[in-house]
C-alpha cells in the first residue's frame, strides 16, 4: 500500500497507535520513576511529567480513532483538567513533603523554600503532619 492511496482514516488510525504507544511507554517510564527514584521529590518529577504527558498522548490517540466530536470534546477536557491540576497538586504536595517529610538535600540543584521557611519560622502549618509538635 502507497501512502497516495491511504484514506485519511487510515492515516489517523496509524497516527491514533503511534500516539497510544508512545503514551503507555510514558506511562510506563512513569512507573519505573516511582518505583526507581530515591526520594518523593524525584518521584513527584516522574509521576507527573512523563505521566501527564503520556495521558495527552493517549487522549490525542482516542481522539484519532473515535473522531465522533462529543468524543473528542471530552477528551479535550479530560486534559485540560489534567493539565490544570497536575501542576498544582504536584506543587502543594511538594511543598508539604519539604517541610514535613525528611528530604535529601544533596539531590537538590536549588533551594528556594528554606531561606523563605526560615525566615518566618512561626507559621502554624510548619509544623509535623497529625499536629504533633
Amino acid at each position: 500500500m502507497s501512502i497516495e492511496s491511504m484514506s485519511g482514516a487510515a492515516v489517523a488510525d496509524g497516527l491514533s497507535v503511534a500516539c497510544l504507544l508512545l503514551g503507555a511507554f510514558l506511562a510506563m517510564v512513569a512507573a519505573i520513576g516511582l518505583v526507581r527514584f530515591p526520594d518523593l521529590l524525584s518521584r513527584m518529577h516522574a509521576a507527573t511529567k512523563p505521566q501527564v504527558l503520556g495521558l495527552i498522548l493517549i487522549v490525542i490517540g482516542l481522539g484519532l480513532r473515535l473522531r465522533n466530536p462529543t468524543d473528542v470534546g471530552m477528551l479535550v477536557l479530560i486534559a485540560m483538567f489534567q493539565l490544570l491540576t497536575a501542576p498544582v497538586s504536584a506543587h502543594m504536595l511538594g511543598r508539604t513533603a519539604f517541610r514535613k517529610t525528611p528530604i535529601r538535600k544533596d539531590l537538590l540543584l536549588v533551594d528556594e523554600l528554606t531561606p523563605r521557611l526560615e525566615e518566618r519560622p512561626d507559621r502554624p502549618d510548619d509544623g509535623p503532619v497529625g499536629g504533633e509538635r
